[in-house]
């Protein structure tokens, strides 16, 4: 999120997960509460199944205004699939009632609309895809004789890191350097470095957590970026590397048709397969060939994804459900 004068900002540290299902929802819910007090203002609630979405909800409630839910991509099947008997059990106490009760939806893309729809929602769904900061640079021509293709994202069996490496294996692309950055979760690094140990790979280098200034760093160093994931509501990564002004490879598991619409990337299916047709083609290419298309991409960017353009579609939402009149656009009831 960009830094703004005009935003104020509260963090509040919530107690153990269980305050949230008492009457007055612990100090997280009293916050909430103290910020819309006087019935004003709406609640803007991200993501699922956390006891702070439902003090949220609780919040709302109480304060009697508007509740507004961005699913953030856990309504898809593979999100649903993941812990399955403890997202049942949300759901039958208080997910479902909760996300009855939004007023508005909010969705980065057509699909994760379709996503709501299947969990039988039926209420309007605002689909605006999430903002983007624009570097002040982009990718420039790169030097020496490594190129490097970038993973940054968790390291979580989400992300098809272990499909990644095993289509790495198989292209073997001479002069190219695959880098794993991000942080581990679950201990799912060591079930990848495992994978890598037994295809007996080289030229995989890890970086683990980054910081921001670190992480623009990986890339501009970066010709490639790769995700090859299993779901993603938006996938801020890819719009990311297409930022930096480098090419990217991500799957149907993404909302990233653009990628070949615009000609900046590969958007292919899920799986080993397909990762190892992309990687030969894109690795083989001229770096002006990569250069042009990640020029493309920053270009996609700046018209569609910039904080400003972004906010104000979002504001009309927000004052379309305070207000209401005629609905915007961005806003969808089917």
């Amino acid at each position: 999120m960009p830094a703004s004068d005009s935003a104020n900002v509260r963090f509040v540290e919530p107690e153990g997960g269980w305050h949230a299902f008492l009457p007055g929802a612990g100090r997280f819910g009293a916050a909430i509460r103290d910020t819309v007090g006087g019935g004003s203002g709406l609640i803007h609630d991200h993501g699922l199944w956390l006891p702070t979405n439902h003090a949220s909800a609780r919040a709302a409630a109480r304060a009697s205004v508007p509740f507004v839910v961005s699913t953030r991509g856990m309504l898809t099947e593979w999100a649903l699939r993941f812990n399955a008997g403890k997202k049942r059990v949300a759901w039958a106490l208080y997910q479902r009632r909760d996300l009855q009760s939004a007023r508005l939806f909010h969705a980065t893309a057509e699909e994760e609309v379709e996503d709501i729809r299947r969990a039988g929602l039926r209420q309007p769904v605002a689909l605006i895809p999430n903002g983007v900061e624009l570097p002040d640079r982009a990718r420039e021509a790169p030097t020496g004789m490594v190129r490097k293709a970038l993973f940054l994202s968790r390291v979580h069996p989400k992300k098809g890191l272990i499909n990644l490496v095993r289509a790495w294996a198989e292209v073997r692309a001479e002069g190219w350097e695959l880098v794993l950055a991000g942080p581990d979760e679950g201990g799912h690094r060591a079930e990848v470095e495992h994978v890598i140990r037994a295809l007996g790979l080289e030229g995989i280098r890890w970086t683990g957590e980054v910081d921001d200034r670190a992480k623009w760093d990986l890339y501009y160093g970066a010709d490639l970026f790769v995700l090859p994931t299993f779901s993603e509501n938006f996938g801020i990564v890819v719009a990311e590397a297409l930022a930096a002004g480098i090419p990217a490879i991500t799957t149907r598991g993404a909302p990233w048709g653009i990628l070949e619409e615009r000609g900046c990337g590969w958007w292919i299916d899920t799986g080993v397969e397909p990762l190892v047709a992309a990687l030969r083609e894109a690795t083989s290419l001229a770096d002006e060939r990569r250069l042009a298309m990640g020029q493309r991409g920053r270009a996609y960017v700046e018209e569609e994804l910039s904080w400003a353009h972004v906010a104000a579609k979002m504001r009309e939402a927000y004052v379309w459900v305070l207000e209401g009149g005629v609905r915007p656009k961005a806003v969808v009831v089917t």
